[in-house]
């Protein structure tokens, strides 16, 4: 019987690439040689539950076990179409072609045009 309130839960993100992996703890940036290993599991029905193996360091800041919620990521569909919808194929033409890294080979419109769209997606 699982006896934890909501209050002592805590917000754990993880984002691993590779062989790296960055973690915050409600919102707090964990130090990446504090942790040797990590591991999530969980069970239908229940809360999910990460296990952080802590480095053999004498100045970690904290201890213990965290449990987290598991949310699936959204969808990027629905926000790309809506997004795409928005652009004026004009302005798009006009921005890839003003390109200065616009090269002379084949596709090059295409991938200037793509770069482009990354980019305004991105703020920039």
């Amino acid at each position: 019987m699982d006896q934890t309130n909501d209050t002592d839960l805590r917000q754990v993100e993880i984002t691993a690439q590779g062989g790296r992996a960055d973690i915050e703890i409600d919102g707090t940036r964990i130090d990446p040689s504090a942790v040797k290993a990590y591991s999530v599991s969980h069970l239908a029905g229940e809360r999910a539950e990460v296990l952080l193996h802590v480095a053999d360091r004498s100045d970690v800041q904290w201890s213990g076990m965290a449990r987290v919620s598991v949310a699936d990521l959204p969808d990027p569909g629905p926000a790309a179409a809506v997004f795409l919808d928005a652009i004026d194929p004009e302005a798009l033409e006009r921005a890839a072609l003003d390109r200065p890294d616009l090269g002379t080979g084949p596709n090059s419109l295409t991938k200037a045009m793509l770069t482009q769209l990354g980019e305004w997606a991105r703020g920039l």
